[in-house]
């Protein structure tokens, strides 16, 4: 992804906005003050969660919407804005300062309590961050590797249709990195999704399909580990709650999941594990009428569904 190559002051604009400063203002921050100003407007709201009285709410009022014009700055800084590109000496020094003292637990933390607008350009100040590189590291994957625990959060917002999308995406954004996708793997959370795709309101039910999918496709090697372990348990609750489900985007997806996970050149189940699942009783194919495997342009297969019982 493109980097940024500080003063990303091309987009200085955004960052004197974000930071109270103007021709004759206050010095405008750098990008790692940026992020401590923001932290330490996080910790506020962290520890000021539900409406106050008096000049204390004022002051949360205040805070609220400075956050929203820091992350804004941040924004520009890893993006650019409308004057120039990111810099990437700008973005490092985000980077190195975001993944210190839990930025990103106080991020997560308080996104119930920003405004919708604040609540988008925070998930896309982390997409930014997710991806970059710091002295050939990436901090975001180290970060998750100590801090496993906010995957947690991150899934139960599934739970909470206010705030599913964003705790959703910011997950998603999280399992790019293999340690994280592991963890969630191989925890009691992947047996919830079974339940989260089934949510009678689409906005839960559509993203935690997507997260379903990115966990189960994203790293080969650990979708392939895991189905071989876990195929008895996964396909018979995949059989009885997805593909049998009274949801008809809901089935139709699901076949075509199952499609890519089993036949054709990139599939992640093992033959050996694919042939003892095609013996169980709750084989996939058992439901379906008529369904064959088609395959795309890219070698991926999946199933048509003619027929659905």
């Amino acid at each position: 992804m493109s980097g940024c190559l500080w003063p990303c002051v091309s987009s200085a604009n955004a960052m004197t906005a974000g930071m109270g400063g103007g021709l004759f203002g206050p010095k405008a921050r750098s990008p790692a003050e940026l992020v401590r100003h923001t932290r330490d407007i996080l910790r506020f709201i962290a520890d000021h969660p539900e409406p106050c009285s008096g000049k204390l709410e004022a002051k949360r009022e205040q805070k609220i919407a400075d956050l929203s014009i820091s992350v804004r700055a941040m924004k520009s800084i890893l993006y650019g804005d409308g004057d120039g590109d990111p810099v990437a000496e700008a973005c490092t020094q985000l980077t190195r300062e975001f993944f210190k003292d839990n930025t990103l637990r106080l991020v997560i933390v308080c996104v119930p309590h920003m405004d919708l607008e604040t609540q988008k350009e925070v998930t896309l100040v982390y997409a930014n961050l997710a991806r970059q590189k710091v002295d050939s590291r990436i901090p975001a994957s180290d970060y998750l590797e100590v801090n496993q625990d906010l995957l947690d959060i991150l899934m139960a917002g599934f739970n909470n249709r206010d705030i599913a999308i964003h705790y959703s995406t910011i997950l998603r954004d999280c399992v790019r990195h293999q340690v994280a996708a592991r963890y969630v793997l191989y925890s009691q959370h992947m047996k919830k999704f079974f339940d989260y795709i089934q949510f009678p309101d689409f906005s839960p039910s559509s993203e935690a399909f997507k997260t379903f999918k990115e966990l189960l496709t994203r790293h080969k090697s650990s979708a392939a580990e895991f189905f071989t372990k876990n195929y008895d348990w996964f396909f018979s609750d995949f059989h009885t709650k997805l593909l049998h489900s009274s949801n008809y985007v809901t089935k139709r997806q699901s076949i075509q999941a199952i499609g890519r996970y089993s036949f054709g050149e990139n599939k992640f189940i093992s033959d050996a594990a694919l042939r003892q699942l095609k013996g169980k009783p709750h084989s996939f194919n058992e439901p379906f009428k008529g369904s064959k495997p088609t395959y795309t342009s890219r070698g991926i297969s999946y199933f048509q569904a003619v027929h659905c019982e």
